[in-house]
């Protein structure tokens, strides 16, 4: 079980499985997730390997009311289709990852090619299925007309919701970066409108304190877009103040002084127009694995439940209940990561892919080595390893029976398959 916690020293936040460890109880859950606790010091990420093993991720509590905003709004236990439009690094998408349903779709999103590439990687680390990403501008999502049912806009903003936790964000502010975000955000609202079904659901927040990025984008919500805001139920032991707009919508704003939080405001909106129909079209469905190569394939992987699509040399894993949908996807968007990257094909064999590796798709006979603290982070170091393997060839390296990644186990050696642009690279 994947938990999202806030550390409230140093105005750090972070998610752990492990409750003994932390000593989580019911004095320090945060109210409104049911997988989000406060941690009262700082333990180092970067030195933990159950942090790279995907275990936790880094989040920041007061952003976890998405999880509020989603039970209230959406039948989670049914298949939807859901856009995380504005999503890395990722804290977001993978905690709706967590919610959402087995065969449901999340097509997680960020118009920065670097950015996008932070994303995928946290997807991957994450060890999802049923997620797209990818790196367009809202704009282009407009083709996908009625496609979603639910869009999260998590909308780049002026930050001063951030003033607490990052000085160089009160530099950086000004009343003129203000409307800029203003008009910024109502472009992307615009733009992602027509993606959304009839009945969608559409949930905006920002990290500003501004009405100009709030309220006032609530009210053009409704002045410009067919919808309806939606009144969400709050706790009043939460600490969460409802602000109401000059034209009665309904937005949630958290203040640090009244939450174990940073400044975030949230509001949700019901489209009212528009049709729901899932009909849509692919040209064409991309090249499926061949016999010979699934027999390759199924040495590591479980078949069941999956397509593997072929491009070039490498396999990707997708559910087959998403095949028409990732399909459709990889012709109208700019898709950088779909399902489970497996593995290439190589001389008449498999070499695994770290992404396998963070899947939970993997079959039990895949051989497993079980490492200590020290090589652990050795290994996330990307260094060479003094261990014992029972067993020669490529294998599963694990940290209290987490995976980590491969090694390949040779007779006078072991080479260590840490990605390099993930490694750690400073000593501890």
């Amino acid at each position: 079980m994947k938990i999202f916690i806030y550390l409230s020293t140093n105005n750090i936040y972070t998610a752990q499985p492990i409750e003994e460890a932390w000593q989580f109880n019911s004095g320090n859950k945060i109210g409104w997730t049911d997988c989000g606790y406060y941690l009262e010091s700082r333990p180092s990420f970067t030195f933990d390997p159950l942090f790279h093993a995907g275990c936790y991720y880094v989040q920041e509590a007061s952003s976890m009311f998405l999880e509020q905003a989603l039970k209230q709004t959406v039948d989670l236990s049914k298949p939807i289709k859901i856009l995380d439009l504005c999503a890395s690094p990722g804290g977001k998408s993978t905690h709706i990852q967590s919610l959402i349903s087995k065969d449901s779709l999340l097509v997680s999103n960020d118009v920065i090619r670097s950015r996008a590439n932070v994303l995928k990687d946290n997807i991957i680390k994450w060890g999802c299925e049923n997620v797209v990403v990818t790196n367009n501008d809202p704009k282009d999502f407009a083709k996908l007309e009625n496609y979603f049912d639910v869009i999260v806009v998590d909308a780049p903003c002026s930050g001063s919701g951030l003033f607490r936790r990052d000085p160089t964000a009160i530099e950086e502010w000004s009343e003129n970066n203000v409307q800029l975000c203003s008009q910024r955000q109502q472009r992307i609202l615009a733009d992602v409108w027509p993606t959304l079904k009839k009945d969608g659901i559409l949930i905006y927040s920002t990290c500003s304190y501004s009405k100009e990025e709030d309220e006032d984008i609530m009210d053009w919500i409704t002045d410009n877009l067919s919808t309806s805001n939606i009144q969400l139920e709050i706790d009043d032991k939460w600490g969460i103040t409802e602000t109401i707009s000059i034209k009665e919508n309904h937005g949630y704003r958290f203040w640090p002084d009244k939450v174990k939080g940073e400044g975030f405001f949230l509001s949700c909106f019901q489209k009212m127009e528009g049709e729901n129909d899932d009909s849509f079209r692919y040209k064409k469905k991309p090249e499926e694995a061949k016999k010979t190569d699934l027999e390759m394939i199924e040495e590591w992987v479980e078949k069941e439940g999956f397509n593997f699509i072929k491009y070039k040399n490498t396999v990707y894993a997708w559910p087959e209940s998403l095949v028409k949908d990732f399909s459709m996807l990889l012709e109208q968007l700019h898709v950088i990561y779909s399902g489970v990257l497996t593995g290439e094909l190589m001389r008449n064999k498999m070499v695994p892919d770290h992404a396998l590796a963070m899947s939970g798709i993997m079959i039990d006979a895949v051989i497993r080595t079980e490492v200590d603290y020290e090589n652990a982070i050795k290994y996330l170091q990307r260094k060479d390893l003094n261990i014992e393997t029972s067993h020669k060839g490529w294998q599963l390296i694990t940290y209290e029976n987490h995976p980590l990644g491969w090694i390949n186990s040779l007779p006078n050696r072991i080479n260590n398959y840490y990605p390099k642009e993930l490694r750690i690279l400073k000593d501890k």
